[in-house]
């Protein structure tokens, strides 16, 4: 994990695309893993803070499950990431406190409209991470990420490939996933900062 390149691309330009992010063997056991996840594990994404968060189909349509450091598959992944926060928290000063992720299922015909994943003064949400698990993808597939700029430009479209890692900072880019042809698999997780009150770190699941 090259942290310092990371940290340098982030201070460069607040996003990096990282193709071999972790290893193939490792992304197919990940992917192997949300496979074989039951049906019962999974839930409908919802959109939205507290009180305010909604199923809503119509801005996205994909199914999650978060993870839980108290399962060995799982918390591996977290442990890579707990890495990465320490590091740029050495290179970058970020302040980043903890880390949280779920598994993303985008069935065929599955998105998520244009959103951001936090506002400015509204959200410790610092820094967004997508994971993509997906084997033999191809642009006949779809599915794409998109990331805009400030004038609305198309800065890239990623194609969820395996191994590769998206990284961007949450307030700053508006982005969304394509329709895609067959399932598609990602870890999405976003690096915190500590705004909790009387111990409960905000925003809540």
């Amino acid at each position: 994990m090259d942290i310092s390149g990371i940290a340098d691309a982030l201070a460069d330009h607040g996003y990096l695309i990282v193709p071999q992010f972790i290893s193939q063997q490792k992304a197919l056991e990940f992917y192997a893993y949300a496979k074989n996840l039951p049906d019962q594990q999974w839930q409908l994404a919802s959109v939205g803070r507290r009180e305010q968060q909604t199923i809503n189909t119509n801005v996205r349509s994909d199914r999650i499950h978060w993870l839980d450091s108290d399962v060995a598959e799982e918390n591996e992944f977290l442990a890579a990431m707990n890495v990465l926060r320490t590091g740029l928290n050495r290179e970058l000063f970020m302040g980043l406190f903890d880390y949280e992720a779920h598994l993303a299922n985008y069935q065929p015909g599955a998105y998520y409209k244009k959103h951001l994943d936090a506002f400015k003064g509204r959200s410790n949400r610092i820094l967004t991470t997508v994971l993509y698990l997906n084997p033999e993808w191809s642009k006949a597939d779809g599915g794409e990420l998109v990331i805009y700029g400030e004038r609305g430009e198309v800065l890239q479209e990623v194609l969820p490939t395996l191994g590769t890692m998206v990284i961007f900072l949450s307030d700053r880019f508006v982005h969304e996933v394509k329709v895609g042809m067959k399932d598609r698999y990602s870890i999405t997780g976003w690096f915190r900062l500590n705004a909790s009150v009387s111990g409960i770190v905000d925003p809540p699941r």
